[in-house]
């Protein structure tokens, strides 16, 4: 019996057990004792910064392929990995900016400096892609360290050439996505721009825990103002797997402490989900519009 999903917040998502808690416990359980019958489809994900076990059914990509251009090792799991889950297809993720030094506080100091924090987010990412069974290039960019400015259009240069090189060894038909850039953060805006230049139509919207990201209302409007009417949003279903993508969220851990603090982009999906009914959950895209 599958899951019953639940509203999120209903008994407040500070509070232990909440709603979205207990529903993810038992959608554990129930991918347990499949694994325990002998489902090969079934995998164990461990979750580096607390070495924390958590089972999610493998997915069967078919279709058009895909390359995703993420700024960051979390950035694609943030915004898209319900989609992907709920419709996979054969997948490649470059990482553009993976030299970091961005961890919650107990993550940095259990794997300190540059090389330990890149490492582990690294690791993070490496987990997190494999029930969707994808490909995975690093750039080995270093991200921007706050306060944030303008990103430098040297590093855009570089990067587009870079990126141009790795879809020409994928070979064409590849369908690209990207982050949309509903955020002020420079990673984001460059590799935004960067994959318009390589003729990236298909965007997602990005999400994550920072004031300085896309839940924002001043991030939306000023996104709003700098594309204009050249982007066309449009909501994906992903309620089917919901609760599958909050498990890679867990896999995520080292970003922000205590674990239920990753239920914020859960609740955001929810309410982008609210003029798309019936959906319960759903996540955001945006198209290039054709003239």
């Amino acid at each position: 019996m599958p899951v019953t999903l639940p509203v999120p917040d209903t008994a407040g998502v500070y509070t232990f057990p909440n709603d979205l808690v207990a529903a993810h416990r038992a959608h554990q359980q129930q991918l347990a004792a499949r694994r325990a019958a002998g489902d090969p489809d079934v995998i164990q994900l461990l979750a580096p910064h607390e070495s924390r076990p958590y089972l999610i059914e493998r997915r069967r990509p078919a279709g058009r392929p895909v390359v995703a251009i993420e700024p960051h090792h979390d950035d694609l799991a943030l915004s898209a990995s319900g989609t992907l889950l709920t419709s996979p297809r054969p997948l490649t993720v470059v990482t553009v900016f993976t030299r970091s030094t961005t961890a919650h506080p107990t993550a940095a100091a259990a794997h300190p400096g540059e090389a330990g924090v890149s490492a582990l987010r690294a690791e993070e990412g490496r987990q997190a892609l494999r029930p969707l069974q994808a490909g995975r290039l690093l750039l080995g960019y270093r991200d921007a360290r706050p306060p944030y400015g303008p990103y430098d259009r040297h590093v855009l240069d570089q990067v587009t050439t870079n990126l141009a090189r790795v879809l020409d060894e994928i070979g064409a038909g590849a369908e690209l996505l990207a982050p949309a850039g509903v955020t002020r953060h420079p990673d984001h805006l460059l590799v935004h721009e960067a994959a318009r230049r390589l003729g990236c139509t298909w965007f997602w919207e990005d999400v994550a825990f920072w004031a300085t990201y896309a839940l924002s209302a001043d991030d939306r409007h000023l996104f709003t103002q700098r594309v204009g009417g050249a982007l066309a949003g449009q909501v994906a279903d992903i309620t089917a797997s919901v609760l599958d993508k909050l498990t890679l969220l867990y896999v995520h851990a080292s970003q922000l402490q205590p674990l239920h603090a990753m239920y914020r982009p859960i609740r955001y999906a929810y309410t982008v989900a609210a003029g798309a009914r019936p959906a319960l959950y759903g996540e955001r895209f945006y198209r290039q519009v054709t003239a």
